[in-house]
Formats: C-alpha cells, structure tokens, sequence
C-alpha cells in the first residue's frame, strides 16, 4: 500500500486502558523499552489517539493535561513499516484539536524532530537519559537540619505544591499515579517538607523521578539515598543536558545512553521557586 493511500485509509480514534498491550509491543518494535503497566499509567493520566489500519494499531499519540493552559506530549509512534506516510502529522494534528489552545511540551527524538517544527514548536532544552547498573554508592551528604522519611499519600498536597514551584504546572495527578505505583522520599528540614523523591518501576527496570530540590546539595541527597537503596538493580534517570547531578550518576554506575531536545509549541510555564526540578517523572510526563 502507497504511502497516500496508508495515509487516507488509516482510521484515527481515541487510545483506551485496553490498548496497552498493543501499544508496548509497537513501542518494542521502535526500540522503546515501556511495558504494559507504562502505558496503563500514561493512558490513564491522558487522553490520545491511536491510529489503525483494518484491527492492527499502526501509530499511537498521547497528551497530559497540566491545567487549562498547558499540556505535555509524547508516546508518538508510528510502526517502522509506515512511517513517511503522513500519519505522525495527523496524529499531532489530532492532539492539537483536544488540547485546544493550551502550549504544548514535548521532547522530541532526532527523527521526529523536524515535522515538529514543521509544526510550530520550537527548541527550549535538552535531555539526557542516564541508565544502568548501580554500582557502589555513598552515604547520602544531608546538609543542616535536613532528615529523609518516607512519602505517604497524605504527603501529597504539600508535594504538589512543591512541585508546582519547580515546574510552573499542577501535576497532583501525576505525582499520586506515581507515589502509588512505587514509593517516595521527603526530604525534611526544621519541620518541613523541603523537597522530595520518587522511585517506580519502569521499562527495564527502575525509573528515579521527579526529583524536586531547593539546592544541589538536598538533590544530590535524594538520589543518592535512592541509589544507594537500589545498588546491583538497573535504574534509569533523566537530567536537563549538563545537570549539575551527573557526576553523582556516572560514579554510580549509570552511562549516558540518549540524548533528545525539548521543544515547546507556545509559552513555556513559568516556575516560581525557590525549589527546582532535577529528574523527571519520564521524557513524555516532564
């Protein structure tokens, strides 16, 4: 079949908690690492489409709601036997239809990069992902006053503000789908919540993030303590290109293993501080 007529005969409807499984094997077919579970999390907290040709899912498009004036993109699949047909276009055309006039984040991979700005976004950063073995790690350097305790749920409101210092988007959704799917570490100073950390599992193993810290010193205390508790287990971490925690990641063990550019369709939020993100949830999820 032509790429045109790929094109005009792939039906666009919306992705579903059922589509899961379909869409982590098409995930597989492009090298991507996420499981079921991953993309049940990212269906869940979303909306999207998939697009089809007869029974078969041959492109998957995802979007998350951050408010009513932003929204992060990612999941944009199209199967190896169809790509350059049109169809990465349609799907980014659909999700602009149901985020309406919010702006739009998105890290884009090499290939994908250019029929984004073909649409409009435009380059504001860079990521890089970090994985591997964890190796030796050492005691965590807590700074005065700082103690770690675990995170509950009951932490979450003061987490989602916290966090929505250090993003500029409310993200409470995000941050409990997370919590409950793994576990999380507040970081404590003279009584009050100071940052945190979270820990899930993810593709081939582990994924350490967010990390939300008002300095180097308590962001390198959360990893660290996350590391260390994980040594011998794969761990995956992802950092603004040149974070200030890479040297904590590779004498842990953890390579550099991909690089990808953050674009932005629109207005880019705006944090307020004084606490910052190090590690994302995921490159789709901020």
């Amino acid at each position: 079949m032509g790429d045109t007529l790929i094109r005009e005969a792939a039906v666009l409807r919306d992705i579903a908690p059922a589509d899961a499984a379909t869409c982590a094997g098409l995930a597989r077919a492009v090298g991507w690492p996420h499981r079921a579970e991953d993309w049940e999390m990212a269906i869940g907290l979303g909306r999207g489409v998939v697009a089809t040709l007869g029974e078969e899912v041959v492109a998957t498009a995802l979007w998350w709601p951050y408010g009513a004036h932003h929204a992060t993109l990612g999941m944009i699949i199209v199967s190896p036997e169809h790509q350059g047909a049109g169809l990465g276009r349609r799907l980014m055309q659909a999700l602009f239809a149901q985020a309406e006039d919010r702006s739009l984040l998105l890290n884009a991979t090499v290939a994908g990069q250019p029929l984004y700005e073909k649409l409009g976004f435009v380059l504001c950063g860079a990521i890089r992902q970090y994985q591997g073995l964890v190796g030796a790690v050492a005691e965590p350097i807590l700074s005065e006053g700082a103690v770690l305790r675990p995170a509950t749920l009951a932490d979450l409101p003061v987490l989602t503000r916290l966090d929505a210092a250090a993003t500029g988007l409310p993200r409470g959704p995000l941050l409990r789908a997370v919590l409950s799917a793994g576990e999380g570490t507040v970081l404590m100073r003279d009584g009050e919540a100071a940052g945190f950390s979270m820990v899930r599992r993810f593709g081939r193993g582990l994924v350490i993030g967010p990390v939300v810290a008002a300095d180097l010193a308590d962001a390198q205390a959360l990893l660290a303590h996350g590391l260390q508790a994980r040594q011998g287990q794969f761990v995956r971490v992802d950092v603004e290109d040149g974070s200030p925690l890479v040297d904590l990641l590779t004498g842990s063990g953890l390579k550099p293993v991909d690089r990808v550019n953050s674009m932005v369709r629109g207005t880019l939020p705006t944090p307020t501080g004084p606490v910052r993100r190090y590690t994302l949830a995921s490159q789709a999820l901020g």
